[in-house]
């Protein structure tokens, strides 16, 4: 399905009946990362996934955007679809956006999942980011753009950072990376559920701890031996825990 939001062409997935649960994806994923997960889901409820503006088959900001602009868009985008979601999941980025909104008040929701949320940024990260862009750049300039490319990607994938994943939002993602969310976690009174892989390294187990010590009431679960993309990786684990949760 396709709708215009800020003048911007969105593709999404809408399918399922009963109570609406409304999906944000991570930096670099997509709706199609999402149709096994959905396809369950919609069992027992209608489910609304949007690929992201600059991800999937929605066009890309027109300039850098924040993680409260993303907000912004998900706030006029189920205005535009009149959707009240009964509880929102967010995956990585998508969680960020998700606390981003409902801590501010740009949607609402009865219910909230994060999966291996991201949004908390620490200064030392933030150092570590620009010191591998800087040296990454110093050390490439002599080289020919085949093999500056191929470095740079190298020491971006050591610094832990996502960035090549979609490097024609580069600009986007360097305010995304600079962006914290636990001011606004601290805000959220909406029963939450994190989820997070105790072997994740794009979103350590940490993140999940400071997010839910921020929200009030919130339940922190771990998943052994599980990565990043917990949805995946223990798809039936997650299912579970997801589903337990909405229906209590």
């Amino acid at each position: 399905m396709q709708v215009v939001v800020q003048e911007l062409l969105v593709n999404y997935i809408r399918v399922g009946k009963g109570k609406p649960v409304f999906i944000l994806h991570g930096w670099g994923d997509s709706s199609a990362g999402w149709r096994a997960f959905v396809a369950e889901l919609a069992k027992h409820y209608e489910v609304v996934v949007p690929d992201l503006p600059g991800f999937g088959g929605t066009e890309m900001p027109r300039e850098a955007w924040s993680a409260t602009n993303y907000a912004v868009f998900v706030r006029d985008f189920l205005k535009k679809i009149a959707v009240r979601p009964y509880a929102v999941i967010g995956h990585s980025n998508g969680g960020a956006i998700a606390v981003r909104g409902i801590g501010q008040g740009l949607f609402q929701t009865e219910k909230l999942v994060l999966l291996a949320s991201a949004g908390v940024r620490s200064p030392h990260m933030n150092h570590g980011y620009r010191v591998i862009a800087k040296v990454g750049k110093v050390v490439a300039s002599p080289l020919p753009m085949r093999v500056r490319n191929k470095l740079r990607a190298s020491l971006y994938a050591k610094a832990g950072s996502d960035l090549l994943v979609a490097e024609h939002m580069q600009e986007t993602f360097k305010r995304i990376v600079r962006d914290d969310v636990r001011t606004d976690a601290a805000y959220i009174s909406t029963p939450t559920l994190l989820v997070y892989g105790d072997t994740d390294t794009q979103t350590p187990l940490v993140i999940g701890q400071e997010l839910a010590a921020a929200i009030e009431g919130s339940t922190l679960r771990v998943l052994d031996g599980v990565g990043h993309f917990v949805h995946i990786d223990a798809s039936g684990q997650v299912q579970k825990l997801v589903e337990d949760f909405l229906r209590a």
